[in-house]
């Protein structure tokens, strides 16, 4: 069976704003902050690398979570990154904190964390092979 080819089209829109649409014909907008010449209306790549980390790694937690039949209240992942000085401002590190809420497993939890970290999460291996990542979990009732 054949990989499926993924595919992304991004379109200029004005200054330095563009529409990204994914293979899912789904369409976000990224825009450069206002000191490199942008409006800073919206998210730039920088920061989208992050939000996809921290969504990729959101989605196979709690679907683990919820295959395990562990109940939460609530997660919430936070995404903070160093970049190094000179271009490409790659990441030296990123560090991902999960917060979990109410979740009456903590044990179940962390696994979750650990196969999303070591498995499952396609964005996470990628930023991983330039940036050292760390992870934190916290639990809150």
């Amino acid at each position: 069976m054949a990989t499926e080819i993924k595919k992304a089209q991004i379109k200029w829109v004005e200054k330095l704003k563009f529409v990204g649409t994914g293979h899912g014909g789904r369409s976000l907008i990224m825009d450069a902050p206002e000191a490199a010449g942008g409006d800073g209306s919206a998210v730039t790549p920088g920061e989208l690398l992050l939000i996809g980390l921290g969504g990729c790694t959101s989605i196979d937690t709690i679907s683990m979570l919820n295959k395990m039949r562990v109940p939460f209240r609530d997660l919430q992942v936070e995404i903070e990154a160093e970049p190094v000085e000179t271009y490409p401002k790659i990441y030296k590190w990123v560090k991902i904190v999960y917060k979990f809420y109410g979740c009456e497993n903590q044990a179940k939890a962390r696994k979750a964390v650990g196969l999303s970290k070591e498995k499952y999460c396609s964005v996470s291996a990628i930023i991983g092979k330039s940036a050292e990542l760390k992870h934190e979990i916290v639990f809150e009732n």
